[in-house]
């Protein structure tokens, strides 16, 4: 049981042992009441804001470690982007380092789709990171969500000739919903370790580049951005990868696809499918 999803539970029996002491003993003072459900509510908030306490779904936030042949995943969402996609596909080429791209199925038209195919040609990884990359898409019903993985894999598939079991919510929110979905298509819900904080126009190189090299460390999966969301600035990633690439030499940490970190685990979904 993740640590996430053991929150959960210990709220939710809290919850119900005040309730049966209202019942039995009389009821409670109305602030220690509000302050329960103040509690309960924020912990259901931190658990659909926060992908790595993996509360509602089974999210992969790293790979076992690997001491005789130390690796990290390198990750990027929200591209494909024509103009800053191509520096960090260089950079990547001349470390010899894989990484995994976390592509917005809506972008995945003209020559953005040859930029995919580019990807996958260079022995990256294309994963699923919704089509619309909807804000709101933990508020949206199951119906919704499905029909937008189901077109957003569609595209990668035709853009890439190619499909994926690797899904990472937009803005890495997740809900008993959008977990119940990526089950049934068969899908790993792709968390990180390391977060570089550069999905905004406000982030800074230094800044980014410490978080990320501090975090270096077999089995991570650091999350950077190759695009913006709405392409309305310059992403920080291809400015600061050189120098990532360079620590991870230094540190003899491989650089490798999602798929390959996570090989030697069993999948969630696999793991749950074989159960009787």
């Amino acid at each position: 049981m993740t640590g996430g999803r053991a929150l959960l539970y210990a709220s939710a029996v809290s919850g119900i042992a005040l309730g049966v002491r209202s019942v039995t003993k009389g009821a409670v003072p109305p602030e220690l009441a509000a302050g329960a459900a103040v509690g309960f509510a924020s912990v259901i908030m931190a658990g659909v804001l926060e992908p790595r306490l993996a509360m509602f779904a089974d999210v992969i936030n790293r790979g076992e470690p690997s001491p005789d042949a130390p690796r990290i995943a390198l990750t990027f969402d929200d591209g494909p982007d024509l103009e800053h996609t191509p520096p960090i596909l260089d950079a990547l080429a001349a470390a010899g380092a894989h990484a995994t791209f976390f592509v917005i199925g809506r972008k995945l038209t003209g020559a953005r789709s040859a930029l995919a195919r580019r990807m996958r040609e260079a022995g990256h990884a294309i994963g699923c990171h919704s089509f619309a990359h909807d804000r709101l898409f933990a508020l949206r019903s199951g119906r919704r969500v499905r029909d937008d993985l189901l077109l957003s894999l569609k595209t990668i598939e035709d853009a890439t000739g190619a499909s994926t079991k690797l899904f990472r919510p937009p803005i890495g929110h997740t809900n008993p919903t959008i977990a119940r979905v990526a089950e049934e298509l068969d899908l790993d819900v792709i968390g990180f370790s390391v977060r570089g904080y550069d999905g905004t126009s406000r982030a800074r190189a230094e800044r980014v580049s410490g978080r990320v090299i501090a975090g270096l460390r077999d089995g991570a999966i650091v999350l950077l951005h190759d695009g913006a969301e709405r392409d309305d600035f310059t992403p920080i990633a291809p400015e600061i990868l050189p120098g990532v690439l360079a620590e991870m030499g230094a540190r003899s940490l491989a650089g490798v696809t999602v798929d390959e970190l996570i090989a030697e685990r069993p999948s969630p979904t696999a793991s749950k499918s074989s159960k009787p």
